[in-house]
């Protein structure tokens, strides 16, 4: 269950990425910011509903989340966080209790490892969760629209697929808008500005076979190069594949 699973991760018995974890539970992405500037970023996720569908926003300074789940510290929850400083990475930590402040306001965003379950379901492997690897993900030459600060290329997750899995994971994810929906893109990933699909930008590589496509995710990483982009003086995120596991069922998040 989520809950238990969050306890493991306070307690550091699990700190590796939450592809395939709780599968039947909604993982979230983080991007925690000061107040001042969350009205821009909010107005950000609106603008750009495929990488930055929104699940929940935090009050100033309160670290729960009760839109997602009772007993959520998301100081502690998540396995690993990046920091950032003047739009720079500037550490990744394990827990955010020295860092926490009152003006900090939490964006939770919708993850594709959410409809991950669902593929399961539907008997369509994936191979990161198989090879027990993170998800490739990789910037993109797609535009984000901004807002004030915020803006930059959409991040794009990839799950490599025979044809006819793939035109049935099209299928299936289109119901669930709340976790990035239907893909963006099948096929050349130079397309959308990917160089070298074994050269990801965050995660690890996957084979892709002869008798397979990529197909693209917009991806919840998209909110970090954003916060790159604004250059902000202090910002937090999760570690790309490092997600918040809510109490949220997937099967509640469909839409038809």
């Amino acid at each position: 269950m989520p809950n238990e699973f969050r306890a493991r991760v306070r307690t550091r018995d699990f700190s590796g990425p939450t592809a395939g974890q709780c599968g039947d539970y909604a993982q979230a992405n983080l991007a925690i910011i000061p107040k001042q500037y969350a009205d821009d970023f909010l107005r950000f996720c609106y603008l750009n509903p495929k990488p930055c569908p929104l699940l929940a926003v935090g009050d100033a300074g309160r670290w729960d989340l009760p839109a997602l789940g009772e007993n959520i510290d998301v100081r502690s929850d998540v396995p690993a966080y990046y920091v950032y400083r003047d739009g720079k990475r500037a550490e990744e930590v394990r827990t955010l209790h020295a860092l926490w402040r009152d003006d900090l306001v939490v964006f939770a965003i919708g993850c594709s490892f959410s409809f991950e379950g669902v593929l399961s379901h539907e008997h369509i492997p994936l191979r990161h969760i198989d090879r027990g690897v993170n998800v490739p993900m990789y910037r993109t030459s797609l535009a984000s629209r901004r807002a004030g600060l915020f803006g930059g290329e959409v991040v794009v997750s990839m799950r490599p697929m025979k044809a006819r899995d793939a035109i049935r994971a099209i299928q299936v994810t289109s119901r669930f808008p709340a976790v990035h929906g239907a893909p963006v893109h099948i096929g050349s990933p130079a397309l959308i500005g990917i160089a070298d699909l074994a050269k990801p930008d965050f995660g690890d590589p996957v084979e892709v076979f002869d008798d397979e496509l990529p197909v693209f995710w917009a991806c919840g990483v998209t909110p970090q190069v954003a916060l790159e982009n604004a250059r902000l003086p202090f910002a937090i995120a999760h570690r790309p594949g490092y997600m918040l596991v809510t109490d949220i069922l997937n099967s509640t998040l469909s839409v038809i």
